[in-house]
């Protein structure tokens, strides 16, 4: 009976091993990256290397939503070169992890950023149009981005890049899902507006960080209303199942979009402190990781060429997440630091719960198979 268990595990094992080390190193970048910002907030647990709290945003942003988004786009593109991207982002993480020279590991990251920018010149090339020219500026976004990290710039100039880097992305996935929707043209220059005002005040950044910053928010908030009023998931609420669980990650990570796109209209040039905290956190927490809670259920299938199991146990990660996210905010914006470490705790908590149902969710799915 104990063998009959283990087979789907190790059938799924043997044929995923040409994905795993790149998903390895990706998800060791992740769990390094939570206990990196567990330090940082202030939890004086052991520290393997001085330097790891100073990578905790290169190691979530690059070395882990990097190399993951750029796996995806290898396995739909199919060419063996387009895997060489999550390599060097994986590669980037771990010089970050085990304490190699902090430039061996801007470099190795700006250059998975700029093999991800020619993969989509090859994707644009194959299929213009505003999706697809929407996610390559964004894969631009993270290639400026890592190119900032690499010529010395503080950690705070790239960071309005990367949140380019993540939103354009998700905005142009969401933006190609919606074809079926038909939506007219007037709707999608409303799209087009929303992008170009955003990277106006990203691009503004690099010359006046606060005006930059204020403009990028805006941006932020009315990509979150279109988002919001036009995006497919508004009708998949109604429906049950994986359908509703992947609507209701999408329309909360939405409202987080608004609140962060509110809060740097707001807050402005912060570069450090309670606020900044709120501003940047309510974007790569609230929005960016409750669209991988809800797009993971159909990106590892895609990866691992296995099936995943819809288990209800996928709020739990969520709920968590978004409770924690607001408690970590409460405690930037009112000054309550105590408030602000606990919900930072529990925000990695929640990502850890989100690996555990996922790999469930996997070995079950293997197994019905």
């Amino acid at each position: 009976m104990r063998l009959c268990f283990l087979a789907p595990l190790r059938e799924f094992v043997c044929l995923s091993m040409t994905r795993l080390p790149f998903l390895f190193l990706a998800i060791l970048a992740l769990l390094a990256g939570i206990w990196a910002g567990w330090l940082r907030i202030g939890w004086a647990w052991p520290n393997p290397q001085v330097m790891l709290p100073a990578a905790h945003g290169p190691l979530m942003v690059s070395a882990f939503l990097g190399a993951v988004i750029s796996l995806e786009r290898a396995v739909a593109l199919r060419r063996r070169a387009a895997y060489l991207p999550p390599l060097l982002a994986g590669l980037g993480g771990l010089a970050l992890i085990t304490g190699l020279p902090w430039t061996l590991a801007a470099w190795l990251l700006l250059a998975a950023a700029v093999g991800l920018a020619a993969v989509f010149a090859v994707i644009v090339r194959q299929h213009p149009a505003v999706y697809t020219a929407t996610m390559a500026a964004g894969a631009l976004a993270w290639l400026v981005g890592n190119g900032l990290l690499a010529a010395g710039r503080p950690v705070y100039a790239a960071v309005p890049w990367w949140v380019a880097f993540l939103v354009l992305t998700i905005a142009g996935e969401r933006l190609e899902l919606s074809r079926v929707l038909r939506l007219s043209s007037r709707v999608i220059n409303l799209f087009i507006i929303s992008v170009a005002i955003f990277l106006g005040g990203v691009a503004l950044t690099l010359v006046a960080y606060a005006e930059g910053t204020q403009f990028a928010g805006l941006g932020l908030l009315l990509l979150a209303v279109w988002l919001l009023r036009y995006d497919l998931a508004r009708r998949n609420i109604r429906l049950r199942g994986l359908t509703r669980f992947i609507a209701v990650c999408l329309f909360s990570g939405y409202v987080w979009l608004a609140v962060g796109g509110a809060l740097w209209l707001v807050v402005g040039g912060a570069v450090a402190g309670p606020l900044y905290d709120a501003m940047l956190h309510a974007l790569f927490l609230g929005f960016v990781f409750a669209m991988i809670f809800g797009h993971a259920p159909l990106i590892f299938p895609s990866v691992l060429g296995r099936p995943m199991a819809y288990l209800p146990a996928f709020y739990g990660p969520l709920i968590v997440l978004h409770g924690s996210l607001a408690l970590r905010v409460a405690g930037d914006l009112f000054g309550q630091m105590a408030l602000r470490r606990w919900g930072g705790l529990l925000n990695g908590v929640a990502l850890l719960l989100f690996l555990a149902t996922t790999i469930a969710a996997l070995v079950i799915g293997a197994r019905k198979e």
